[in-house]
């Protein structure tokens, strides 16, 4: 039998344009969700590993951010750094409904 994941409804996909991530207060940390241009979206921790900057301020790209502070890129995917030796972020699952409503897995 598997775990059943809450989920938090965020409010509307909107308040995310696209090409940009937004910073949401869960169970007392900070969770970035990002809006890629191709319309899919992401949840990661909302900090970089490397030197704490505001990932939801990062350049987003097609699955990637690259922070702001020291310009590493990470997978939106996976949290992977791209090509640095850097811890890896963690990721959410995040869905859109039919009506646009954003929720996100809490573990």
């Amino acid at each position: 039998m598997s775990a059943i994941t809450p989920t938090v409804p965020l409010g509307s996909i909107d308040q995310i344009p696209l090409g940009e991530g937004r910073v949401f207060r869960l169970d007392g940390r900070d969770i970035a969700v990002f809006r890629c241009r191709n319309g899919e979206v992401h949840a990661t921790d909302a900090t970089c590993p490397h030197r704490g900057g505001p990932l939801a301020d990062g350049l987003v790209g097609n699955h990637s951010v690259i922070c702001p502070l020291h310009g590493f890129a990470f997978d939106l995917r996976t949290g992977e750094a791209a090509g640095q030796a850097c811890p890896r972020l963690t990721t959410h699952a995040v869905t859109v409904s039919p009506s646009g409503t954003l929720s996100i897995g809490l573990p």
